[in-house]
């Protein structure tokens, strides 16, 4: 169990933030050797606290708390806030934010931040991703090359245990994989036979879930909804992983309950964070050499503007990006067993295709960059079937093998989507809230049209019947892929951080969640933002021991 300790005067690091990126800097930096103090804005929870067996039946409202809809109007929305871990994240009347345009930011305050409920999805960004620019000349490159990231997306991986196939694709390269879930019949289907016509891949997703033991956690066992805990920690949270090792070296302090409202810079170096006690709202302060930003893409970019960290560069709180998505196409497999138990039951995972537009060309039908697919194939019952007794019974079972794709588009970095500070308005501890303004391209846009369209085609030439093009553009800010707002670059009048995610102005600050991204890509980005943590503990490592 995590135990709070007491706080010396002075600290190597100080890590804001406790979800994935925050744990690994916590891991890496207490392993070398590093005092480390770490700030996180909610509370502690232990494996008590954790829901997944427990089922709608035995909650006080079946599951639909109608205190949802009161405190968390945004966050209710998102599949993963459910009655039971409802609290894990924020009062959206306590964490206000301005809306110029319809942005839905999913926050979650607990010690482990959103690696609690993440959707596990792990891929690799590409080289093709990392120099797009290069290949279509919209945007910016990345300063930092897909190479230079190998090593540390390699150490994150075999840490973390990354379930999948080898497919040997440059525009998605393999990770070093635990063996592979299975596909279902329809998903095998759909595999063999895009393949075949339309000579794409469909492969089984890339999901941060155990099929073997690793560390001393166990495989997966299957029960369902991840994303109200794990007993067996079979899915990686920062909790029972990278803050349960630094805790063991004896040199980490953490800090929750702490709401940071800023970090104290004096002679162009910070000296320290101040935050505030979520609970009795005194203000505190602790000391440190280094400040490690991990407290995702809006919060640490909010930190910045409070603290006058990269306010000399045209980039900060500018190019906000997120995935497009909630669109894609469904139908019915014929020919396969449509019995329920046919298929792996509730695996904690899907299907995906990797992005096949614009890997060689630059642009297809007036659009550039691409997306990918998530989806599946499973049998399931009617219990709307028509009928009574023996009938009803036989019209359950014959129902119809579903099949699915939904796309997920890249986001245009650009100018036009942006972040400010709203000084008028203040959240419960009297921090100054962001104006956020994010809408989608024509380009995202004519992307997200087409990937339908290729969606129901692809459905099409694997059989199934039934199929129709489902959805409309999702809200930005609702795929919780929010990145960019503090991009990386060599030039500090056009990007806030440098190619080791350290900021040009105040070289004892780094920020190593989605901020720094340049580009988003395609694919979920909580596996490049470890990898980029990685390479930025061991880069400040190395410069400590230089001045030491």
């Amino acid at each position: 169990m995590l135990q709070v300790t007491s706080t010396p005067e002075q600290f190597d690091a100080i890590v804001v933030g406790s979800g994935a990126t925050g744990g690994w800097a916590a891991k890496k930096l207490t392993e070398a050797g590093m005092k480390v103090v770490m700030l996180e804005a909610g509370k502690r929870i232990t494996p008590k606290d954790y829901t997944e067996h427990v089922n709608s039946w035995q909650m006080p409202y079946l599951g639909m708390d109608p205190k949802i809809k009161e405190k968390r109007p945004i966050q209710g929305q998102c599949y993963a806030c459910h009655e039971t871990n409802q609290e894990w994240f924020v009062d959206d009347t306590l964490n206000p934010y301005v809306q110029e345009k319809p942005f839905n930011w999913i926050r979650m305050r607990v010690l482990g931040g959103r690696s609690m409920s993440w959707g596990r999805q792990s891929y690799r960004l590409s080289p093709l991703d990392m120099k797009a620019k290069s290949h279509d000349g919209y945007g910016d490159d990345w300063p930092v090359t897909y190479e230079e990231l190998v090593p540390y997306y390699e150490e994150v991986e075999r840490y973390v245990g990354v379930t999948g196939l080898e497919e040997n694709l440059p525009q998605l390269p393999d990770s070093i994989f635990q063996p592979p879930m299975a596909f279902t019949c329809g998903e095998q289907l759909l595999r063999d036979r895009v393949k075949q016509k339309q000579g794409r891949v469909v492969t089984i997703g890339r999901a941060a879930v155990l099929t073997k033991p690793l560390n001393g956690r166990q495989a997966c066992h299957y029960c369902g909804p991840c994303e109200q805990g794990c007993m067996t920690s079979s899915y990686f949270n920062s909790p029972s992983t990278t803050l349960k090792d630094a805790m063991a070296t004896g040199r980490l302090t953490l800090l929750t309950d702490a709401v940071v409202a800023k970090v104290e810079v004096s002679g162009g170096k910070a000296t320290g964070v101040t935050y505030m006690d979520r609970t009795t709202k005194q203000e505190r302060t602790v000391k440190g050499k280094y400040v490690m930003l991990c407290a995702s893409t809006l919060e640490s970019t909010r930190l910045m503007m409070l603290s006058g960290i990269g306010a000399q560069s045209d980039a900060l709180g500018k190019y906000l990006m997120d995935h497009i998505y909630g669109g894609g196409a469904s139908g019915t497999m014929p020919g396969v067993e449509t019995r329920a138990w046919a298929g792996p039951p509730r695996r904690p995972n899907g299907i995906y295709v990797p992005r096949f537009r614009n890997v060689k060309e630059k642009s297809t039908n007036g659009f550039i960059r691409g997306y990918g697919y998530q989806g599946g194939s499973a049998p399931g019952f009617s219990y709307g079937a028509p009928g009574f007794g023996a009938k009803y019974k036989e019209a359950v079972r014959e129902t119809s093998y579903g099949i699915n794709l939904g796309l997920w588009g890249e986001c245009l970095a650009r100018k036009e989507n942006y972040v400010t500070l709203d000084k008028d308005q203040k959240d419960a501890w009297g921090i100054p809230v962001l104006r956020i303004h994010a809408d989608w391209s024509d380009n995202d846009k004519a992307l997200f049209e087409d990937g339908r369209n290729q969606a129901a085609e692809m459905l099409e030439a694997a059989g199934a019947k039934n199929v129709h093009k489902t959805g409309g553009y999702s809200v930005p800010g609702f795929c919780i892929h929010e990145m960019g707002t503090a991009r990386m670059g060599d030039d500090p009048k056009t990007s806030v951080l440098n190619k080791w995610a350290q900021a040009h102005d105040v070289s004892n600050v780094f920020c190593t969640d989605g901020a720094a991204w340049v580009s988003s890509g395609c694919a979920n980005p909580t596996l490049g933002m470890m990898a980029i943590t990685v390479r930025a503990c061991d880069y400040m490592v190395r410069e400590v021991a230089k001045k030491a």
